[in-house]
């Protein structure tokens, strides 16, 4: 048991946030993004769960002096703050909804302590953004990568000024590329750069097949960080996984399409056994 102390410092240290009853939902955003980024789904599910917010180290309102570079220098750093929270709460049978690089994190956390986990609900996953042909397509070259890195390193605004409406992908609604543009110039450029890194080099293809716990996996109809190929991977390498192709475009559909999110998220959960 967690000593209160330590309860409040994780709870302060992530900006975590608890509010309704019931079975817990544990929200995991993206890169360069917070909490804030649920605003539009929460609302369909509080009064029947019990919803968890927080933010990544580094992110939104948390506690930036709490970073460090080694702990933070793969994703199981960020596995092992969800399983902080999830101590420090003492959070059971959770459904948990990760976005992007979150649901590998989420991934590695239920494979550390399955007994807290019930359901997962990964939105625009990928287990590796770098191509690996013949036998697997993530999107991207590595020289790609190298590239994007390159220009964070150069010139952070204009590099997250440039992508976000890209990744996106809703230019019918340019209000949330900015937003999102918004984000990654809140984060701290340096903390910022090595989380790209650490995501965009990942390689969890191979923890795929250890996750026993029912997975719906929302896959975009177009998405530049997560393209349809990874999708069918996950859904082939994740036994007893749903697919699901979205009508949605862009790699942020919580935002630029939560009706559709929302209604694909409730079915799920309504007939998963």
């Amino acid at each position: 048991m967690l000593k209160q102390v330590a309860v409040n410092e994780i709870l302060v240290k992530n900006n975590v946030k608890v509010f309704g009853t019931g079975q817990p939902m544990l929200f995991a955003h993206g890169f360069g993004c917070d909490q804030n980024m649920w605003r539009f789904i929460i609302p369909a599910f509080e009064k029947q769960y019990k919803i968890v917010l927080f933010d990544y180290v580094g992110s939104g309102k948390s506690d930036i002096t709490a970073y460090n570079a080694e702990k933070y220098s793969d994703l199981n750093g960020y596995a092992n703050d969800i399983l902080d929270i999830v101590t420090a709460l003492d959070l059971n049978d959770i459904v948990f909804v990760g976005h992007s690089v979150s649901c590998m994190i989420g991934l590695l956390a239920s494979l550390k302590q399955p007994n807290r986990f019930n359901k997962m609900i990964f939105i625009g996953p990928s287990a590796r953004y770098i191509n690996d042909q013949p036998s697997y397509i993530g999107g991207f070259e590595r020289k790609d990568i190298k590239e994007l890195l390159e220009t964070m390193d150069k010139n952070y605004i204009g590099w997250a000024n440039f992508l976000a409406p890209a990744i996106m992908k809703n230019p019918d609604k340019p209000e949330l590329g900015e937003e999102l543009a918004a984000s990654f110039c809140s984060t701290d450029p340096v903390i910022a750069r090595q989380f790209a890194e650490v995501t965009f080099l990942s390689d969890n293809r191979e923890d795929l097949s250890k996750l026993k716990i029912p997975a719906l996996i929302l896959q975009c109809s177009d998405d530049l960080i997560a393209p349809l190929e990874v999708g069918t991977y996950l859904e082939q390498q994740i036994s007893g996984s749903t697919l699901k192709i979205m009508k949605a475009t862009g790699h942020c559909p919580h935002m630029s399409a939560p009706a559709e999110t929302i209604e694909l998220m409730s079915n799920y959960l309504a007939t998963a056994s």
